[in-house]
């Protein structure tokens, strides 16, 4: 690899460096995550070390399972069914946006409709595990993290859907035999939970998270393997893992959601490290600051005024209050970073392209940090019958 300074003392440099700088600089409101892209560009660019690297590619492989693991497992459908008609309105519109995306792309940058939407995909779908991990610190209410939440996962379904079809779409047989292979995994998941508790608990406690884990890696190396990166096998996982809530109670318990998180935080620095390892020069220059500069003015704009005029309108939410529900959805580092690699090692996308997309990714997560570390205002329900969950679902997200 062309290492100017020894392998073991560079890993030391590594594991240091992405433990304790983007700490250091979230003082200042710095994503960590965006920290640790710095610090790979600054290794791969820099110093040259780290192309290529088995080891990293390990750990990063383990941070993006255990991350749409964690997004799986937050997944709840009965919040999505209590709040089914807005929701699905707001899937309309983003499938409304990635569509003109995917228009623009064609007509201006000449892009092929697969790679087209695949872009569109990466400018306007959430990165769910990322945004609900940063919840905490934007001191949102109750009302306003069951929207954020909600509005992300089932976006970010739609947007996995899309992409496996996407990805798959080169010929029908390749596409039949993909979705033949996801609906078997779908099918036989739940028989492998049930096995494991039945014949393998019992006589090893404590041992759901490796079990998780496990099963998680397995079916993200499947999908990898059909061409969809690990991110769709890990999701379908965690959602598994949710309909086995009676079953196997543990499996989705606070405290299993807990410790996914806390794994996929040691881990996934890792992945955003070797995203930042990765890029190139040219990744950089003017043309890719010129694409995301412009990226930038024209999505995040959109994305925005949409999700205000819509919650005003079913809502009847000022526009300030639907700024605290859209902004916080504008990251979209996690899946924009996953499909630039396809775009660039399947599609051939150009450095501009792929620069730009990274760079409007890396401003839209840093934005929320900056713009929303304010006290929120009081929220009042607009419409108390609507948000009112029926049955026992407890009291309806708005009230205190």
């Amino acid at each position: 690899m062309g290492r100017a300074i020894p392998a073991d003392l560079s890993y030391i440099i590594a594991i240091v460096g992405l433990f304790t700088l983007p700490r250091i600089l979230q003082r200042f409101r710095i994503p960590s995550a965006v920290t640790c892209v710095g610090l790979g560009v600054a290794m791969g660019m820099g110093f040259g070390i780290f192309h290529d690297d088995n080891t990293i590619k390990t750990l990063s492989t383990l941070g993006i399972v255990a991350m749409f693991l964690f997004a799986g497992l937050e997944m709840d459908l009965r919040e999505l069914g209590f709040a089914s008609r807005i929701i699905s309105q707001h899937i309309g519109i983003q499938v409304f946006l990635v569509a003109l995306s995917v228009l623009a792309m064609i007509n201006f940058l000449g892009l092929g409709i697969r790679p087209a939407l695949l872009a569109g995909l990466a400018l306007f779908s959430p990165s769910t595990g990322f945004i609900l991990d940063s919840l905490a610190s934007l001191r949102l209410d109750r009302a306003e993290q069951f929207w954020v939440k909600t509005k992300s996962i089932s976006t970010e379904i739609v947007a996995l859907l899309v992409l496996f079809f996407t990805v798959q779409s080169t010929s029908g047989g390749r596409l039949l035999l993909s979705v033949g292979i996801l609906a078997g995994l779908v099918l036989l998941l739940p028989f492998v939970f049930r096995a494991f508790a039945s014949t393998i608990l019992p006589f090893a406690p404590r041992t759901e998270f490796a079990f998780l884990v496990c099963a998680a890696l397995v079916c993200a190396s499947i999908t990898h393997m059909l061409g969809v990166y690990y991110l769709v096998g890990s999701f379908i996982v965690g959602l598994t893992a949710q309909r086995f809530r009676d079953l196997l109670p543990e499996v989705a318990s606070e405290r299993m959601i807990h410790a996914i998180e806390v794994f996929a935080y040691f881990f996934i620095p890792f992945y955003f490290f070797r995203v930042g390892v990765d890029l190139k020069p040219g990744n950089f220059s003017a043309a890719a600051l010129i694409t995301g500069g412009v990226l930038l003015a024209i999505a995040i704009p959109l994305r925005l005024a949409f999700v205000a005029e819509h919650r005003r309108l079913v809502l009847g939410e000022t526009f300030r209050q639907s700024l605290r529900v859209g902004m916080p959805m504008l990251p979209t580092l996690v899946f924009t970073m996953v499909i630039t690699e396809i775009l660039r090692d399947r599609f051939g996308a150009s450095p501009a392209l792929v620069g730009g997309l990274v760079i409007y990714s890396l401003v839209n997560t840093s934005m929320p940090s900056f713009l929303m570390r304010l006290p929120p205002p009081v929220f009042e329900c607009p419409d108390a019958a609507l948000l009112d969950p029926p049955g026992d679902q407890g009291k309806a997200p708005c009230q205190k």
